[in-house]
This record gives C-alpha cells, structure tokens and sequence, in this order.
C-alpha cells in the first residue's frame, strides 16, 4: 500500500452522482475495478496517468476529482453585497467578465430548499470593500460558474437540470427581481440577468429596460419561454375576482412585490389602465420578497390576491386569472456567449429533457425557448 500523503479525492462522490458502478468507471477509464476500489478507499494513491484518464472518464477538470489537502489559495474579489468591515461571511464564487465575485450567502440568500455550499471564506479588509477570499474549492472548478439573477424559480429549475447534463458545470442563481437583476448585470456581478418586464408606452417586453439599464452595450436576449402572468386566488375564488378593478373592493386583501419586480410593474399597469389608485387598494403596501412568498400568503388566507404566474399558482393548488402573457428574458452581454460554461448551459436549453420539465410547470410555453435577439449596438 503506498502513502497517500495529503492527496484527497472524490472520485466516489462523482461516480455514484453520474449513476456509474466501479465496474464501468474501470472499463472507462482502462484500469482494473480494484484500483478504483482502492483509491475511493483511500488505500492508495493513483499515477498521474491514472487520475488524468479516471478524470476524463468522468468528463470532470482532474483537479475537481483529485487535490492536495494543504492547498490554500485566496483571491480577491468585488462582492455584490455590502459586508461590514472585518466580518467574514460564506460566499459563493464565479469568475465573470475576468473578475472574481463573491456572492454572500447570508439571510434568504443562503438558502434554496436546503442550505447552498459555501465556495470560500471572505474578509472585508480593504478600504474599497474588496474582500479577501479563502477559496474552499480548486479556482478552475470555481471559475466554471455561470452567475445567474432573477426571481422565477424556474431558474433554479433549469440550473439543476444542465448540471445533470454537465457534471462539472455549476449554476449559481440569485434570487432579485428583474430591475435589481439588471443592475446586478449592468455591475459585471453576474453573467445573465433574468427579466420579464412590460412597458406599456412602447408594447415591448424587456428590450427598453435593458436599453435603459445598459446604454451603448450589445445585449443579447436568450428566451427561457412565454408565461402566464395574472391573480393568484383561492381555490374557488371565493372573493368573485375577474379584473384588476375588483382589488379596490373593501373586502379584498392584496399582497404586493417590491418596485422593481415585474409583477409589481404588471399591477401598477393594470390598475392605471383601470384608473384604480393604489391607495384604494387594501394591502398595496404589503409586500412579499418572491412569486413563492405571494402564492404562500394566498394559500395561508394571510392575502386574498397577489400578482405571479400560472406555474406558480399551480404548483401551490390556487386559482389563476390571466392578465397577459410575457417573454421570460436572460438578458447577456454579447462577449459572455463566448464563455464554454456559458455556452453549455444555453445548449442544454435544446434538450428535450430540459424542455419537458418547463413544460409540465403549466402556463409556460417553450415554443421560443432558446430564440436570440439583440439589443443595442
């Protein structure tokens, strides 16, 4: 048995999470399945021929599958968030546009359903709120990170589904409403911003906003599909709701999003068209963070209406009256559809697989999904 030193691996975690026996990873990769035995029990330590041929039978950066233990490394990264000085938070990593950025992982953001994995520890030790970051991961497996902002869960969705297409890709999304998401583009914090935002002056769909937020730059426009956008009611409709007009009825309790939020945008629309001033709506006030916490507090009986999709109103068994139907946007800067992580994560956008599970979501139509436009120059 020889001494394997501080060499670490995975390869067992890899293996069983692409569903392949010891035996198939050894005929893969032209080696006995004892050896794959024996480096998963850390009895020895492979060749370098070895590690390089069991890494492409994976399909997985070898560093991603092999590392020493002792290796540190810390880079410095802009953060998207504020961290106060001197406090060190968990982060998430990607590389965009040649610079580090760390996404703090703290309060809702720390979460999906289940706690996100932190990529590194960062420090805020400079004047300029630049922190100094010990990376916990190999940084070629960090800098295969596609940054993702938006508030449909539908992306978190979607990331989970490429990166069972690609092992080594990671998708990192951050949950912010449209407008946010821009700006969050705009700052070079995150490769795609996810928008679906109406503006009523012109009829088009996510094009001035991005003309507006990123003037002078060549933005493409990649569709993740046409939703459904209306009132989320109780089953049953028990308030008798059929246009925006009847949230002004003293009975009726409105739960709101954030400036910003398309559904927000959506219902400012609809009740000016209507000539309904927010103020005579109960609840205009009240907001809530997410299309999930809107359909919660209709299903809770904490709000009578909210404005989201018909995907979430089916996912949390609620009514759904339709207002329009809008284009859901990943707004790119045009150099960013260079970038191989990038450009594996739109591929798999052609996957029937991908496309079967938006469309089984309900009101989300795929017929577009995929299609490019350009905005700007």
């Amino acid at each position: 048995m020889s001494d394997t030193g501080a060499l670490r691996n995975q390869l067992k975690l890899i293996r069983t999470r692409l569903g392949m026996s010891q035996q198939e990873l050894a005929a893969a990769a032209g080696v006995a399945r004892q050896t794959i035995g024996g480096i998963e029990s850390d009895l020895y330590s492979p060749s370098a021929t070895v590690a390089l041929r069991l890494a492409r039978a994976l399909g997985c950066p070898i560093g991603e599958v092999f590392w020493l233990a002792d290796e540190e490394i810390t880079v410095n990264a802009i953060t998207s968030e504020t961290v106060p000085p001197e406090e060190t938070v968990r982060v998430a990593m990607a590389n965009v546009g040649g610079r580090w950025v760390a996404h703090p992982l703290r309060g809702d953001g720390a979460f999906r359903t289940e706690m996100v994995p932190a990529d590194g520890l960062g420090t805020q030790s400079k004047p300029d709120g630049t922190l100094c970051v010990r990376l916990l991961d190999e940084r070629e497996t960090l800098a295969r990170t596609v940054v993702i902002a938006g508030c449909t869960p539908v992306l978190s969705l979607w990331a989970r589904s490429a990166e069972r297409w690609y092992p080594g890709l990671r998708v990192h999304w951050t949950h912010t409403n449209s407008m946010a998401a821009l700006r969050s583009l705009a700052c070079g914090e995150v490769h795609a911003a996810g928008v679906h935002l109406w503006d009523a002056a012109t009829g088009e769909a996510n094009a001035p906003f991005v003309r507006s937020s990123l003037p002078a730059r060549a933005v493409s426009l990649v569709s993740l599909g046409t939703w459904d956008e209306g009132l989320l009611v109780r089953r049953g409709n028990p308030k008798s709701l059929r246009v925006p007009s009847d949230l002004a009825q003293d009975d009726v309790r409105l739960i709101n999003r954030e400036q910003g939020a398309g559904s927000r945008l959506l219902l400012d629309s609809a009740l000016e068209a209507e000539r309904i001033p927010s103020s005579a709506v109960r609840g205009y006030e009240q907001l809530a963070g997410s299309h999930q916490d809107v359909a919660a507090a209709v299903a809770r009986g904490d709000a009578d209406v909210g404005v989201s999709t018909a995907a979430v109103a089916e996912i949390y068994g609620l009514g759904f009256i339709p207002l329009r139907r809008i284009q859901y946007d990943l707004a790119m800067l045009e150099e960013t559809l260079e970038i191989e992580p990038v450009r594996q994560l739109l591929t798999t956008l052609e996957h029937r697989w991908v496309r079967s599970q938006l469309e089984v979501l309900g009101g989300f139509d795929t017929s577009a999904t995929g299609a490019t436009s350009i905005v700007g120059p």
